[in-house]
């Protein structure tokens, strides 16, 4: 057996393959003057709105953002991973309106324009969310464990333990408190 093939997803069928053409669909109808069959290639990006941007900001991305969008050759999108931020922010969500706020007007001073690429909100297009679910579904945990910011994340909670533990957050599980705690009907 190929090392690989446990990692391979199928073409999707079915329904899951009519939810992906409707997402297509609805792309299109963002920008309905622009066609989504175009040669260029496409940036997505975005950032947490976690709190105010500083020059590491500027340098480290916006800067190239905003030679991105001056190039014919890319298709930008970038974005406010307002959602995004929930991961960190849990505790005290207040300030992540106001910060959104903030990283636009950053995003508009640092260069990025409105009319060469698209500035969006992740919480204003719910199609993200369901991406996110349908995306999960068919993701091996392989290719999940390779991403840098997710080692990060796993490696900074102390309940992790590699490879034998799934590695989520302490924050994304559910309660183990005896309260929380149901007993299955095939337990003792």
């Amino acid at each position: 057996m190929d090392v690989c093939a446990q990692h391979r997803v199928a073409e999707p069928t079915g329904a899951f393959r009519k939810k992906l053409i409707t997402y297509y669909l609805q792309l299109k109808t963002l920008h309905p003057g622009k066609t989504l069959t175009t040669k260029k290639n496409r940036v997505l990006s975005g950032m947490r709105p976690t709190g105010k941007l500083h020059i590491g900001h500027y340098f480290g991305a916006l800067q190239n953002w905003v030679r991105l969008q001056n190039d014919p050759a890319y298709e930008c999108f970038y974005f406010i991973a307002d959602w995004h931020a929930l991961t960190s922010d849990y505790a005290d969500t207040s300030a992540v309106a106001q910060n959104t706020i903030e990283i636009v007007t950053d995003y508009l001073a640092a260069g990025l324009d409105p009319q060469k690429s698209v500035i969006f909100q992740q919480s204003l297009v719910p199609e993200h969310a369901e991406l996110h679910l349908l995306l999960g579904m068919v993701t091996p945990l392989g290719w999940l464990e390779r991403v840098p910011t997710y080692k990060e994340a796993s490696s900074a909670t102390p309940a992790c333990k590699p490879p034998t533990s799934s590695c989520i957050p302490n924050r994304a599980r559910r309660s183990s408190s005896p309260s929380a705690k149901t007993k299955s009907p095939t337990s003792n």
